[in-house]
């Protein structure tokens, strides 16, 4: 076998291990891009995506985003069981997001919310209200047991994490991004004291190529890269 094809196939084999290796998956939690909307907080500005604002009292569970752990039906004012919809707010239970006179999602103390996508998404928003370090988000791609990335109110950018329902520092849009080349498909909602407040939620299905479209770029790379060494050896 001549140097030029081991060169080749050198290549190709380096890029199927890279494929087939754990990608360092990860995912970036960003806040802004948003647009405050009368009575409703903050929502996306994110093009392409799609919107959950939870205004008709129910949260989807079939189709391409399924939520478990919510108790059924609204509680305005109300105790609630478990996690809910609610609108309004009560004292050491539950409190509504800065400007937000809406229905919105309450997570409550071991009542984890779960978010299931059908595709795999490159971008996830949704208005965080009376942001606390108690408040936890996990993030997970397919097929992988344990997250691969998660946040806590202390990890949102100029917040105080003080659980404060009328500083604007406090109540904010946050997004996750995926990282190039980076998916996830499902997000865990939990707190360890009440309540976790969110509300329009946001999510964008990512575009990813197909594996063998993608072992063919790179064997296409390598066959140039071999080309480019015989055209270098002609001219030596």
């Amino acid at each position: 076998m001549s140097t030029l094809q081991k060169l080749s196939f050198a290549l190709v084999g380096t890029a199927v291990m890279l494929m087939g290796a754990n990608p360092a998956s990860a995912v970036s939690l960003v806040k802004g891009g948003s647009t405050s909307v009368l009575g409703q907080g903050e929502k996306t500005n994110v093009q392409g995506a799609t919107t959950i604002d939870f205004n008709d009292g129910i949260v989807p569970t079939s189709g391409l985003v399924t939520f478990s752990g919510v108790t059924p039906g609204v509680a305005n004012g109300t105790k609630i069981t478990g996690s809910s919809i609610v609108k309004g707010s009560l004292s050491g239970v539950y409190g509504t997001p800065l400007a937000d006179t809406s229905n919105y999602l309450a997570v409550s103390v071991g009542n984890d919310v779960t978010i299931n996508f059908a595709q795999a998404l490159d971008y996830f928003g949704f208005y965080w209200g009376s942001i606390d370090k108690y408040n936890s988000v996990k993030v997970y791609s397919k097929g992988k047991t344990n997250p691969i990335a998660t946040f806590t109110g202390a990890n949102v950018p100029g917040t105080t994490a003080s659980g404060s329902q009328s500083s604007p520092v406090d109540n904010i849009y946050v997004n996750l991004l995926a990282d190039t080349g980076e998916t996830f498909d499902k997000i865990v909602l939990s707190t360890t004291s009440p309540a976790f407040e969110t509300d329009n939620y946001s999510y964008r299905v990512a575009k990813v190529p197909e594996p063998s479209s993608i072992l063919g770029l790179l064997a296409f790379g390598a066959l140039s890269a071999g080309s480019l060494v015989k055209r270098k050896s002609k001219i030596a």
